[in-house]
């Protein structure tokens, strides 16, 4: 079978796996979530509302059912794509809550990628690069520090330290309450801001979203500067290498024109489990610096034990997943001849 065709049957066996995926997830979390103590009545009533009030509000809820027919009532809810209704986001649909609260954390996502893979590349190849070094020994040590660090923890020191004590940055929400939002386009503060061309508004919302996401993207780039040092030392000593440097090439014309590409490739690969990370990453960066992201909505639900809330927007966390993994192998199969399937 040629490796064109055997892809092909990768790519369709992994879309067929994804929905049993996705219907695994969002059945472990329907599970878990009405095995956990505590009553959503008492969180929405208050628990000193009448029995008769919680009993009434629990039958409008369909918690009076049968706990395996709640479940198939949800599932077929989401065979229509009805992810339905929040519980205490004053009726609004879980779409709409998704859609309202999802584009701030796009915004975190992609600038802390950023940070992540401009600082592990970069750290990753300077420590590589320099053998038996300070600047080998202070690379292995910065990537063993960030990636064991607790989000949380740090995200409140720098805080403290950037925010409170020196006033660097401020912290609490996403957009100065100064200045009107930026006409919404796509969602992006920082984007909407640059396509109406208002300035003002973009370096606020650059100010508001600087300290969050070079949180997130520094503790995570440690993960891409390990796998970039130990690739690209081992690259450095292959045989293509060492002929190219026979051939008089300079030394920095051959580390980024031919080791630093090849020793790249399995980030693309890590590139899909960090995306994970990064979701995972983003709720606690979200709580702690009180952005008003998708993730921060999702720790408010379980808190409030809004199961609606909570089941769509982990199906949807779930989905997005999914999807990236099937275009990260797809890209690696791509770029590296060498997979076979």
């Amino acid at each position: 079978m040629s490796r064109s065709k055997a892809l092909q049957y990768y790519i369709i066996a992994r879309l067929l796996l994804a929905p049993l995926m996705l219907w695994t997830v969002t059945t472990v979390v329907f599970l878990l979530l009405r095995s956990t103590p505590g009553d959503v009545a008492d969180a929405i009533l208050g628990g000193r509302a009448p029995e008769s009030a919680k009993e009434e509000l629990r039958k409008q809820l369909g918690l009076d059912l049968p706990i395996w027919l709640q479940y198939f009532n949800y599932m077929g809810q989401l065979l229509r794509f009805d992810l339905g209704s929040s519980l205490t986001s004053r009726g609004q649909s879980v779409w709409e809550v998704i859609w309202q609260h999802f584009p701030a954390t796009v915004e975190l996502a992609v600038c802390s990628m950023t940070v992540a893979l401009v600082v592990g590349i970069g750290v990753g190849t300077l420590s590589a690069s320099r053998p038996g070094t300070v600047l080998d020994a202070g690379g292995r040590l910065f990537g063993i520090i960030t990636y064991s660090l607790p989000m949380f923890w740090a995200g409140m020191v720098l805080q403290l330290i950037f925010a409170v004590q020196l006033g660097w940055f401020p912290f609490g929400t996403r957009f100065p309450s100064t200045l009107p939002t930026p006409t919404p386009i796509v969602g992006l503060y920082t984007i909407d801001s640059l396509l109406t061309g208002n300035l003002s508004q973009f370096f606020a919302a650059l100010h508001y979203l600087a300290l969050p996401s070079l949180t997130l993207g520094i503790l995570l780039s440690g993960i891409f500067e390990r796998i970039v040092r130990v690739n690209l030392k081992q690259t450095l000593q292959a045989d293509y290498v060492e002929a190219a440097r026979a051939r008089g090439i300079p030394e920095k014309k051959i580390l980024v024109s031919h080791a630093l590409k090849n020793a790249l490739i399995p980030v693309i690969t890590v590139l899909g489990l960090t995306f994970a990370s990064l979701l995972g990453g983003a709720i606690l960066t979200e709580v702690t610096f009180s952005w008003p992201g998708l993730a921060g909505k999702l720790y408010e639900a379980i808190s409030l034990r809004d199961y609606p809330t909570v089941q769509g927007i982990l199906v949807f966390f779930a989905g997005i997943v999914v999807i990236a993994s099937i275009v990260i192998d797809i890209l690696n199969a791509y770029v590296d001849p060498r997979i076979r399937y």
